[in-house]
């Protein structure tokens, strides 16, 4: 089986982003480009998406899950590509009940191997705005 580090950076590499390894956890965060107020203020500390997987076994499979931030009008056609990449949806939530426009925020988890999980997250992406 190949180091963390290595499906790390194999990870981040599908992604387009840089991904950590730290204490058997490998984190990366994908921002997106969002104009966001909250209570008119300009807002930029949670909106960008957070992706991880931990608790690598030999097998290669890890425990994979995201974070997405996404506006309203972005969920229909983001879940159905979720679907057809096989995605399981575990949570669609706000943060912040002042925020214009609107963000939710969707977890979306999975036991495969991180490279398998990301290329899937990356087919889904592809239907976002920005």
């Amino acid at each position: 089986m190949a180091s963390i580090e290595e499906i790390a950076k194999r990870f981040g590499e599908i992604l387009g982003v840089e991904a950590e390894p730290e204490d058997g956890m490998v984190e990366a965060s994908k921002p997106r480009d969002l104009e966001v107020t909250v209570q008119g203020r300009p807002f930029k500390s949670e909106i960008s998406m957070e992706i991880h997987f931990e608790s690598l076994e030999e097998d290669g499979t890890a425990l994979n899950h995201a974070e997405i931030v996404l506006l309203p009008e972005e969920i229909p056609d983001f879940t159905i590509a979720l679907g057809k990449n096989g995605l399981p949806i575990s949570a669609l939530h706000n943060h912040w009940l002042f925020a214009e426009p609107s963000i939710m925020y969707l977890h979306v988890q999975s036991v495969e191997r991180p490279e398998e999980f990301a290329q899937k997250l990356a087919n889904s992406f592809k239907v976002l705005k920005k």
